[in-house]
């Protein structure tokens, strides 16, 4: 089995190889870019179509700021998302799952950073078009902190109860 600093990886299973180890590595990271592609695709596809209704020749300078910033974000959120699928084709028969990966985790990483700033944007867009600025902004706060609960903090407290369990192991 593969070691990292003398412990066994988290990840390993008993008679896996590593390629084995790698393919379904790829495949867990695949269905979690399916799921959030579908979520990226339509709040992209709902940015791109507000600007061209009719009441948003009515929007503030704020809400267009707002607006460009959400839009931006929902762009370089599906560029992040996508972009492993060019990757692969490049390293694709080259030995290289590995740093395919590495490359994609990252890549859906900063992905899920953009959606982040595009559902809060997007929010703030909605809210601020139908109550006041105050109380937009507030609700947003709120969502967004929630999210990041949800998608870090969380995560991220698990994951450190796991690596604590882990020392405990004899």
């Amino acid at each position: 089995m593969a070691k990292d600093g003398g412990k066994s990886r988290s990840d390993e299973r008993p008679d896996e190889s590593e390629a084995e180890r790698l393919d379904r590595n790829y495949g867990e990271l695949l269905q979690e870019m399916r799921v959030l592609q579908a979520g990226v695709q339509i709040l992209f596809a709902f940015l791109l179509t507000i600007a061209f209704q009719s009441s948003f020749a009515k929007v503030t300078g704020f809400q267009r700021d707002t607006y460009l910033v959400t839009l931006i974000s929902a762009a370089l959120a599906t560029a992040c998302i996508i972009g492993p699928v060019p990757f692969h084709r490049v390293v694709f028969r080259r030995g290289m799952k590995a740093d395919l990966i590495q490359a994609a985790t990252r890549y859906v990483s900063a992905g899920l950073a953009f959606f982040f700033v595009s559902i809060t944007g997007a929010v703030l867009l909605v809210l601020d078009f139908l109550l006041s600025r105050t109380t937009a902004s507030i609700v947003t706060a709120v969502l967004a902190a929630a999210f990041l609960v949800l998608w870090v903090v969380m995560p991220f407290l698990s994951r450190a109860e796991e690596e604590d369990d882990a020392q405990d192991e004899p």
